[in-house]
């Protein structure tokens, strides 16, 4: 198999992923189930990218680093996920606001929007490509930096998913903002954290000697994934969620707190 033959197998692999993941939601009438599978997809992609020897290629320390984080990433994610999903009494405000506005073509536009996640999920697992298949013959600094990164993400996401579903879990904080630990610092403790482990990818694929030309392509994923969760998918369909449901306090939450990278909160407002 050529690389090139690779890519398009994965990337296929991936359409009929979100295919699948379109007909789950159907299915169940539940929507969470599409980023599970999202996750899940992805990190498949990414492992197969780093171990599926190809004409020339064989998986090395690197390649098999790059896969452990990103099957690390994935099934951590897609974990939270799957248990939120189905512990769940209402559906993900972001897909609840998109069956709201989308009307009878619900359906139709969700498939077009899972097939464009596809396609994001195909642009971040090359970054794991060019991070495995970087040429040079030992394990350097950088890949232990980059490997830091990814766990200091992961483990930094999954304080915040707790941290959230421990407020919730509390009755008087049910119509409430989480406005405790990591959610005093950033209204996006989570959706920050998912970034930054994308840095890890480019850290791997530099090659201080300048011999691997394509590592600077990983820093695509990175900055991909920041405009996602910033200006696309992520901050703004959620943010539309909480100010119509929170109203007034969430206009003070976003006065206070910011809204993506974490800095010290301001004090709230007198009473």
């Amino acid at each position: 198999m050529t690389l090139i033959q690779l890519v398009i197998a994965v990337s296929l692999g991936l359409f009929v992923a979100m295919a699948g993941a379109w007909a789950i939601q159907r299915a169940t009438g539940n929507s969470g189930w599409v980023d599970m599978v999202w996750s899940f997809a992805t990190g498949a992609a990414g492992v197969a990218y780093a171990l599926v020897p190809t004409s020339g290629y064989h998986a090395t320390p690197r390649a098999l680093l790059a896969a452990t984080l990103i099957a690390f990433w994935s099934l951590r994610l897609g974990g939270h996920i799957a248990l939120r999903t189905a512990t769940a009494t209402a559906e993900d405000p972001r897909y609840a606001q998109f069956r709201e506005e989308w009307g009878d073509r619900f359906q139709v536009k969700l498939f077009l929007f899972l097939m464009i996640q596809a396609v994001a999920a195909a642009m971040l697992a090359i970054s794991v490509l060019v991070a495995a298949r970087n040429p040079a013959p030992a394990l350097a600094p950088t890949d232990v930096l980059g490997a830091l990164v990814l766990i200091v993400a992961v483990i930094g996401e999954g304080i915040a998913d707790d941290q959230l579903r421990r407020f919730k879990a509390y009755p008087p904080n049910k119509r409430a903002i989480c406005d405790v630990g990591l959610w005093s610092w950033s209204r996006h403790p989570n959706y920050f954290f998912e970034w930054f482990g994308w840095l890890a990818y480019p850290l791997i694929a530099f090659d201080p000697a300048g011999r691997w030309p394509w590592g600077w392509l990983a820093l695509s994923a990175p900055a991909f994934m920041f405009y996602l969760l910033r200006f696309a998918s992520g901050v703004p369909p959620t943010e539309e969620a909480m100010a119509r449901s929170r109203g007034a306090a969430f206009d003070d939450y976003k006065r206070r707190v910011s809204v993506f990278f974490p800095f010290p909160p301001k004090p709230k407002a007198a009473a």
